[in-house]
C-alpha cells in the first residue's frame, strides 16, 4: 500500500512538472483536455458499477456546459459563479431524471438515457439565440484567460481531486452496495438495501462531475456546439472504460490516456491516427478484455511460467 502511494505521488508531482518543459500550446491543450475526459470517463464508470448504463452521459456534460455559459453570457455572472451553477443544474437533473429511471433494467435504461441524450440537444437547439442554436454558442467568457498553462494546473487540480473523491465513494461502504446492486439487485433488496436510492445516488455523483467538466470546458473553449455532447461524445466515454478496463477504477484513467495521446505521438502520421486508435481497440477487444489495466498483471504471468522450472 505504501510503494503504491509512493508511486501516486511521483507520478502527482511529474504532472505539476510537466509544463515547465513543455513549450508547446498545443500540447499543454492536449493533457488539459485529457484531464478533463479522465473526470467524465471516471464518473461514467461511476454509474455503470451501480448496475446502470448511462448511453446519455454527454447530455449532462451539455446541460452543465450550457448552464454555464448561458449564465454567464447572457445574466453576466463571474465563471467562478456560473461554473458551480451548471454544475448543480446538471446533478439536478440527473436526480430528477434518475428517479424515474432507477425502476429500468439494463437494455431499458440504456436505451431510454440514448434518447434523453438525443432529447437534449434537440431543447439545445430549440432554445436559438440563447443556446447559439445549430451555430453554437461563441463568446462564451473565459476562466483564466487564453494562455493554456494555467487552465493545466487548474484541470490538473480538479482532476487529482476529482479521482480521490470517486475513489473514495467507490471503496467506501456505499460503493460496496452500489457494487451489490450491480451483481443482484434481488439479493440486495431481500436484505433491506434501498435499491433506488443508492441507484440515484450514484446517478447524481455521476452527473455532478459531467457538468462540471462540461463547465468547465465551456469557459476554457470559449465556443461550445450540442455535437460536443451528443451520443458520440458517451460512446467516447464509454470506449476509454473500455480499452482501459472497466472492472478496474484505472481503467477510464489508463484508457483516456492511451487513446488521447498515443495518437497524438503519432500526429506527424495525420492519415494513420484513425487506425491506430482503432488498432488499439481491437487489440484490447482480442487479447485483453479486462483492459488494458491488466497488461501488467498478464505479462508477469507471461514471464514467470517462462521462469519456472
Amino acid at each position: 500500500m505504501k510503494k503504491r502511494w509512493l508511486i501516486v505521488a511521483a507520478v502527482v508531482i511529474v504532472l505539476a512538472l510537466l509544463p515547465l518543459f513543455i513549450s508547446s500550446p498545443y500540447v499543454i491543450h492536449i493533457l488539459n483536455l485529457t484531464f478533463l475526459y479522465i473526470v467524465a470517463a471516471t464518473s461514467f464508470r461511476t454509474i455503470v458499477i451501480s448496475g446502470q448504463f448511462p448511453l446519455g452521459h454527454g447530455a449532462f456534460m451539455g446541460i452543465g456546459a450550457y448552464a454555464s455559459a448561458m449564465a454567464a453570457k447572457w445574466l453576466g455572472l463571474s465563471p467562478w459563479i456560473s461554473i458551480p451553477f451548471g454544475t448543480a443544474v446538471a446533478c439536478a437533473v440527473g436526480i430528477v431524471i434518475g428517479l424515474p429511471f432507477a425502476r429500468l433494467r439494463a437494455v431499458y435504461y440504456a436505451m431510454v438515457s440514448l434518447f434523453f441524450n438525443m432529447g437534449i440537444v434537440q431543447v439545445i437547439h430549440s432554445l436559438g439565440r440563447w443556446s447559439g442554436g445549430y451555430s453554437g454558442l461563441t463568446g462564451i467568457p473565459t476562466l483564466l484567460g487564453f494562455s493554456k498553462t494555467p487552465y493545466y494546473f487548474c484541470f490538473l487540480f480538479l482532476c487529482l481531486l476529482s479521482i480521490l473523491v470517486l475513489y473514495r465513494f467507490e471503496h467506501s461502504r456505499i460503493g460496496i452496495t452500489w457494487k451489490a446492486i450491480a451483481q443482484s439487485y434481488l439479493i440486495a433488496w431481500s436484505v433491506g438495501i434501498n435499491e433506488r436510492f443508492y441507484r440515484v445516488f450514484a446517478v447524481a455523483i455521476g452527473c455532478f462531475f459531467a457538468g462540471l467538466v462540461g463547465a468547465l470546458y465551456a469557459h476554457y473553449n470559449g465556443v461550445i456546439g450540442t455535437a460536443t455532447f451528443s451520443f458520440m461524445a458517451t460512446f467516447m466515454l464509454l470506449m476509454f472504460c473500455v480499452i482501459g478496463g472497466m472492472r478496474s477504477f484505472l481503467g477510464p484513467i489508463i484508457g483516456t490516456s492511451v487513446l488521447v495521446l498515443v495518437p497524438e505521438i503519432f500526429r506527424s502520421l495525420k492519415q494513420f491516427s484513425p487506425y491506430l486508435a482503432a488498432g488499439i481497440m481491437i487489440f484490447v477487444v482480442f487479447f485483453l478484455p479486462q483492459g488494458l489495466v491488466s497488461l501488467p498483471g498478464l505479462m508477469l504471468r507471461k514471464m514467470g511460467k517462462r521462469h519456472a522450472p
